[in-house]
């Protein structure tokens, strides 16, 4: 096994992160495998290569899908999560991560947290 990384941009506020976090924890935990580390990157003074520069368009898709709403907390992140996992697992594990954010819906919806996968 290797240590493998699962990244998601985020547009979110506190509970939002906290949330995301758990739907990766509860995922990982169901599929055996072992979070290493955890690291939050967020916009620092350099614009270049954060996650403002990689993931405005998550603001965005909030904005449309809340007009008139002001964002609050909410800022862009990046999710890093070190994982100890088979390749086969990461896979599993990356696409059971990505319906717990965003669950199939035959109806249009709004994902509690917008966000994007690396």
């Amino acid at each position: 096994m290797r240590t493998r990384i699962l990244l998601l941009g985020l547009y979110a506020d506190g509970p939002g992160l906290d949330w995301v976090r758990e739907v990766v924890e509860g995922v990982v935990a169901a599929h055996s495998a072992r979070i290493v580390a955890v690291n939050v990157r967020r916009t620092g003074p350099d614009p270049e290569s954060t996650p403002a520069e990689l993931y405005d368009h998550l603001a965005d898709q909030w904005a449309i899908e809340h007009p008139g709403q002001h964002g609050g907390a909410r800022e862009l992140v990046e999710l890093q999560v070190r994982l100890r996992c088979s390749l086969r697992t990461w896979h599993r594990l990356r696409a059971a991560v990505l319906l717990g954010l965003c669950p199939p819906d035959p109806e249009p919806h709004v994902c509690r947290v917008p966000w994007s996968a690396g």
